[in-house]
């Protein structure tokens, strides 16, 4: 579904990517592993084009995409939930909720898929009239994955979902992930916590100064003593 091949970006003269490739293939879920500054925003900014590629190409559902801006990706059916959520504070959840929707015109089908996120978060059923910005941070990170399936993407891409959430919370989080791929859709998961996120995925990549150094299936990257080392907390 997704391919990236040789990928390059940065900012101003100062390269991050370096020659990224990977694969996210129909209904999987893969996780990009790295520590702080390895390049894995980056590599989500510059498949929806918010940060254009310098080198490379970039491959959804057959179409070179690498070229085009960011406002050609929802339609296209790329979804991304940003680090930071990025959600609008003094907007009620309901209107942050419709805002996934904008590109669309199908108003039923619209309110339909809004009954489907609010029945997947019943708290932000409970919650929709409230201003987004008075929600806890979990609650947050729901409605910012909710606005994002508002779009009906054939892959969505997640930037550090668990990050600042309680445990609780976070498992909360990685089973909707788990039922959002049963649903169809492809997950591209960008994630510190490394043991959970294998746990879920089909397929795993380790970023490291903007290049690709180890990459297979999770289990195989689980056992990997790199990455046990590395991530999860154990090891020689």
């Amino acid at each position: 579904m997704l391919k990236l091949d040789q990928v390059q970006a940065g900012y101003g003269s100062i390269e991050v990517l370096k020659g990224v490739s990977l694969q996210v293939p129909e209904r999987s879920i893969v996780t990009l592993l790295g520590a702080n500054g390895a390049g894995k925003t980056t590599t989500v900014r510059t498949i929806t084009g918010l940060t254009p590629a310098s080198g490379g190409a970039i491959e959804f559902c057959g179409k070179r995409i690498e070229k085009l801006g960011p406002d050609r990706m929802i339609g296209l059916g790329l979804a991304l939930v940003p680090q930071g959520r990025l959600l609008f504070p003094e907007l009620s959840v309901d209107e942050n909720l419709q805002l996934g929707a904008y590109s669309r015109r199908d108003a039923a089908e619209i309110r339909a898929d809004a009954d489907k996120a609010y029945a997947m978060f019943p708290i932000l059923k409970e919650k929709y009239k409230q201003d987004a910005g008075t929600l806890s941070g979990g609650q947050q990170q729901m409605l910012a994955i909710a606005r994002a399936l508002m779009g009906r993407p054939k892959l969505l891409m997640l930037d550090e979902p668990s990050l600042g959430l309680a445990p609780r919370i976070v498992q909360e989080i990685f089973d909707t992930i788990v039922r959002i791929r049963e649903d169809g859709c492809a997950i591209l998961l960008v994630e510190q916590n490394a043991n959970m996120a294998l746990a879920i995925s089909d397929h795993g990549y380790v970023l490291e100064s903007g290049r690709v150094s180890i990459s297979g299936s999770a289990q195989e990257l689980a056992g990997d003593a790199r990455i046990q080392q590395a991530y999860l907390g154990h090891g020689d």
